[in-house]
């Protein structure tokens, strides 16, 4: 970690974050000493990461939650994780979309991320089953008005969850009719035994339609999503053509990744992201 004083809060926490993985737990003097910042700031960030429910506070520093299969975060204590990571995966991946295309996004807050990089993409046709996806383009709708170009938005019905997906018979019945060039899917977890994975049933499920339904299968995860498995697995990586991912995944993971599908594109190190969707 680096010892830069001037971090922002989000980059401080990420480190922080990282490190208590890595490492399985980390202490208060030795987060301080390796920021260089004080340890007020320091318990002032692991409150913040305690509360979003993705470390435990013990005395003197914080170790990892160890999470069930079946825990499903909500959309919330997921939208402030990883905010850079996310940032750099949508821009990476929005690159990958051709105007006139039929696209699906799966819910999550990377997709989430990404519907906002899609909003200047012309005559697009997006299906979604994430309620805070729609919301992006009908917001921009309202604000800007009907304009030329602007993208013909289709949300599935069904029951809705932790993470703001439309899961379950109603959206299955209305994935299962359509098909899409090129759906780009938010995970839970990605590993090489599980695939990808989801601790809830009814979205695994509508998320195998979404993955049948498409063309093309693109995930976006940043790297705390590896090695994490779910309750449920709904697709191997052998289905996945391109990992839309960002620079914290170690060498190791994508050299292991790159065995089970094409194309592994790791966002802000290399050209490749210029490559339109005709390319993956």
């Amino acid at each position: 970690m680096s010892e830069n004083q001037n971090l922002l809060a989000e980059q401080r926490r990420a480190l922080i974050l990282d490190e208590v993985r890595r490492r399985g737990g980390v202490r208060v003097n030795e987060l301080t000493r390796k920021l260089g910042v004080s340890d007020m700031t320091v318990r002032r960030d692991l409150d913040a990461l305690a509360r979003q429910g993705v470390l435990e506070k013990v005395h003197g520093g914080a170790v990892p939650v160890v999470e069930a299969s079946t825990h499903e975060p909500g959309f919330e204590a997921k939208s402030g994780l990883e905010l850079t990571a996310k940032e750099d995966i949508a821009r990476a991946a929005a690159k990958l979309v051709t105007p006139g295309t039929a696209i699906a996004l799966s819910g999550g807050t990377t997709t989430y991320a990404l519907a906002q990089h899609l909003l200047e993409v012309p005559d697009l046709t997006v299906v979604t089953n994430s309620v805070r996806v729609a919301d992006v383009f009908h917001a921009a709708q309202r604000t800007s008005g009907q304009r030329q170009g602007a993208a013909t938005v289709v949300l599935t019905g069904g029951v809705r969850t932790p993470s703001d997906s439309l899961v379950g018979p109603v959206a299955d019945q209305a994935i299962a009719a359509l098909h899409f060039d090129l759906l780009f899917l938010g995970v839970h977890g990605i590993s090489v035994e599980a695939g990808l994975s989801t601790p809830n049933l009814a979205e695994a499920e509508t998320n195998r339609r979404l993955v049948h339904s498409a063309r093309r299968v693109v995930v976006v995860a940043d790297h705390t999503k590896w090695g994490t498995v779910g309750l449920s697995s709904f697709a191997a990586l052998e289905q996945v053509d391109t990992l839309v991912t960002d620079a914290g995944l170690p060498a190791e993971a994508r050299a292991e990744i790159s065995e089970h599908l094409p194309r592994v594109l790791v966002a802000g190190e290399t050209d490749e992201d210029d490559r339109d969707a005709e390319d993956i």
